[in-house]
């Protein structure tokens, strides 16, 4: 049994395919070299037959001319045989045949002994047997006749070659031709051929410019050759027997051709073009195969990516045609409403997600925006859809017009947020404000009882020290009219002082802007005087006070300015009688504290003490509200001290009053100089 490994991951499935593909590749380009390969060599082998042949078809017609003109020639010198001619005439009818035909070099009429009668050479080159006696060829006469007479027809000799002057040499051929009279051998005529010359003469011009032709020996030996020069480097042989009545020879032609060219003919060429041309488009076409692959793939990969994404989106995607019907809608979106994309798509309106008392308002809606006539705002708008179980979902729809590749529209996309959890959020939003207020309003109501049971403690004091006072002056007998008279004026004072304090904290506390006024340093510090004499005297407090006449009025609240100068003293000399200083003093000053830089001019009011001066530890929470170091104390005096003076804009700070005790500085803003243009 045979198992196949196969890659389980996709990196190694891509591998195994790549490697499949590239054999294919490799095998289809071995295949087609291959078949271009063996096209050139069957080509090249055809051409070299047709060569061959062509040689072959040559030699066999030289050789038929050969024959044929060998025949003619011993007609023509059968007929010079059978005429009745004297030796000139003969001379005469030799030369003549000796300038028709090239061939021949020499003509002899011998003897039945093979006596020289009468010769005749050829006009055409120098007796060939001038510098070599007739008599060195006689041999081949001899045979050529002695076959002749035996045959009693033409008979041939073996060629022999004939040095000539010149130092080359000739291949001849004797002809022996024997002349018959009754039955008996009269003589002969004999005719020396020129294996040379009758190649050049009885061969066409043509075969002998393309190819080599030569008489050959039976072993090879070249005797008589015509032609030109070898050119290429191939050579195409052919042979043919001439067997002649006593000689034997090889008719030879070599057809020398250059080397073969890559393509032998048109054939292969265009053949090997269609190839080479077939291939290409292959190769375009895998090219073109790879790039859709690719491009597949990385479709594949946007439309995962994409599902992933539309799959992990908490916001409901929805795609309509211009017919109103549903085209796409993604998987938050079925979630939301609760029904599932083959109950959405394709629908036409109402949707089944439409509430139906709202339905005609919804297919109005969507028939403008169909038809164009409306286009949705950009940030969009709300509106309420119904689940599957008829719930209704407040939902926030933003639309843009879904454009195709081509640039036209095709429908509607919407982007569908469920807006349900903050709505709920806003309404417990809206709760808690609600409840913050009530407890806002309920924290001032108690600040205004704690405010007004701490400002109040201060007049309704005074009135009852003053009403004490009267009783007591009521108890005298006489009684002191004036002073009864200066007592009640001032409980009339501290009750319409404690009026103005109720007011005072009232508009405090509600943050409305106080009515200021323009008072000048002294009156705010001569009003809250009897008040603090009157605690001085008590405690033995020695008071000063230090107000030039010539400062500049300060724009305050009156009633609150006082009753911080008023708190500042008391808790001073509070502090002083605490410790129990010896000698007890406070000074009340206000003085110019600068102009700042926009042209604003501030006054300073300062309280100073020579008491123990303020703990390390109590600095820090000084200001605290309901922090007090007295244990009948509220905490709130420093701190609505505080308060009041940052609301006209000044500051309240304390320092040491060297060497001893606590001076406390706060600043008012001054009336201007000049009133501002309005």
């Amino acid at each position: 049994m045979t198992s196949h490994f196969v890659p389980a991951t996709p990196f190694g499935r891509r591998r195994l395919t790549s490697w499949r593909r590239w054999s294919l590749w490799a095998l289809l380009g071995v295949l087609v070299v291959g078949l271009l390969v063996t096209l050139v060599y069957l080509a090249s082998r055809y051409e070299a037959s047709q060569a061959q042949s062509a040689v072959e078809r040559d030699v066999a017609d030289a050789l038929s001319d050969i024959r044929s003109a060998l025949t003619r020639n011993v007609q023509t010198l059968q007929a010079l045989q059978a005429g009745q001619f004297n030796r000139e005439e003969w001379q005469q009818e030799a030369n003549k045949l000796l300038r028709d035909n090239r061939e021949w070099v020499r003509i002899e009429w011998r003897s039945p002994q093979l006596a020289v009668l009468s010769a005749a050479d050829t006009p055409y080159r120098p007796p060939v047997f001038a510098r070599f006696e007739r008599d060195n060829s006689l041999p081949e006469v001899q045979q050529a006749c002695t076959t002749a007479r035996h045959i009693s027809s033409p008979a041939y000799a073996r060629s022999h070659f004939v040095p000539q002057a010149d130092g080359t040499g000739l291949e001849l051929l004797e002809l022996c031709l024997p002349e018959v009279s009754g039955g008996r051998v009269t003589g002969y005529l004999v005719a020396t051929y020129s294996l040379g010359e009758l190649l050049a003469s009885r061969i066409g011009p043509q075969l002998g410019r393309s190819q080599e032709i030569s008489f050959t020996e039976a072993d090879g030996t070249r005797l008589a050759m015509h032609g030109l020069a070898r050119r290429g480097s191939r050579v195409f042989t052919a042979q043919q027997l001439l067997d002649l009545p006593g000689s034997t020879m090889v008719l030879r032609m070599d057809s020398w051709r250059a080397n073969p060219d890559v393509f032998p003919n048109v054939l292969t060429a265009l053949v090997t073009v269609m190839s080479i041309a077939l291939v290409t488009v292959l190769f375009m076409l895998g090219h073109d195969t790879r790039r859709r692959l690719r491009v597949e793939q990385d479709l594949a990969d946007a439309l995962a990516f994409r599902k992933a994404m539309e799959d992990s989106l908490v916001t409901g995607l929805r795609a309509r045609d211009l017919e109103g019907r549903t085209t796409y809608v993604n998987p938050a979106f079925c979630q939301m409403v609760g029904f599932s994309q083959d109950e959405l798509l394709g629908l036409e309106a109402p949707a089944p997600y439409w509430p139906p008392e709202r339905a005609e308002e919804y297919r109005r809606r969507q028939q403008v925006r169909l038809t164009g006539g409306n286009r949705p705002p950009r940030e969009g708008f709300e509106s309420v859809f119904m689940r599957k179980d008829g719930t209704r979902i407040p939902v926030l729809i933003i639309e843009a017009p879904l454009i195709n590749a081509h640039g036209l529209q095709t429908g509607w996309m919407s982007a569908v947020l469920d807006i349900s959890e903050q709505r709920r959020v806003e309404e417990l939003s809206r709760a808690s404000q609600e409840r913050l207020q009530a407890t806002a309003r309920l924290a001032t109501v108690g600040e205004m009882a704690s405010l007004l049971s701490h400002e109040l403690n201060q007049p309704l004091a005074a009135i009852s020290s003053y009403a004490t006072g009267s009783i007591n002056l009521l108890a005298e007998s006489p009684a002191h009219s004036d002073d009864l008279q200066l007592a009640l004026k001032r409980i009339a004072q501290q009750a319409e002082r404690a009026g103005r304090v109720i007011k005072s904290v009232h508009d405090f506390v509600r943050r409305r802007d106080q009515a200021r006024e323009p008072v000048a340093p002294a009156l705010l510090v001569d009003a809250i005087l009897p008040l603090v004499n009157l605690q001085a005297r008590k405690l033995g407090v020695r008071v000063e006070s230090r107000v030039p006449e010539d400062l500049p009025r300060v724009l305050c609240d009156r009633t609150m300015v006082e009753q911080v100068l008023l708190n500042l003293a008391r808790n001073a000399m509070q502090a002083m009688d605490e410790a129990r200083v010896a000698q007890p003093s406070l000074l009340l000053q206000a003085r110019i504290a600068g102009t700042s830089e926009i042209g604003k001019r501030w006054l300073e009011f300062s309280v100073a003490d020579v008491g123990p001066g303020i703990p390390e530890e109590v600095k820090t929470q000084l200001f605290t509200p309901f922090f007090t170091t007295k244990a009948e104390g509220m905490g709130l005096g420093l701190s609505l001290c505080r308060t009041v003076v940052e609301q006209h804009g000044g500051y309240l700070v304390f320092e040491p009053n060297l060497p001893q005790g606590t001076i406390f500085r706060f600043t008012l803003p001054a009336q201007p100089a000049f009133p501002a243009r309005t």
